[in-house]
């Protein structure tokens, strides 16, 4: 069950991203459920693997480019998702972002 409700606040989020940030797009809710669950798939099945081959520049920036990983893993699910586009690297990285600052305060708001 909670995995249900964090994948709908992620859906809702995206949504949000989709209207706050320049060069990212999520169609409607639909796209917005899709792209987070396609984020959540990229997150759990390749984000580790691209964290352990990226782990000296990660060093190197202390940390910074997780960010980057993050990314890109938003551009991968918005290459899969209909409805969900972004338009390069910034546009990611400026919705990653505040995906996770709001997902972080959501968090600790309702503990989720």
């Amino acid at each position: 069950m909670q995995m249900i409700v964090h994948l709908l606040v992620t859906a809702v989020l995206l949504f949000l991203v989709g209207r706050m940030v320049d060069g990212v797009e999520v169609r409607d809710g639909k796209a917005a459920l899709f792209g987070a669950l396609w984020l959540g798939l990229a997150n759990a099945f390749l984000r580790p693997l691209l964290l352990m081959l990226a782990l000296p520049i990660t060093i190197l920036t202390l940390g910074l480019f997780v960010w980057v990983v993050n990314a890109l893993m938003i551009m991968l699910a918005a290459k899969v998702v209909d409805g969900f586009d972004v338009d390069g690297l910034g546009s990611a990285m400026w919705a990653s972002f505040w995906l996770a600052l709001m997902n972080f305060g959501v968090g600790m708001l309702f503990g989720i």
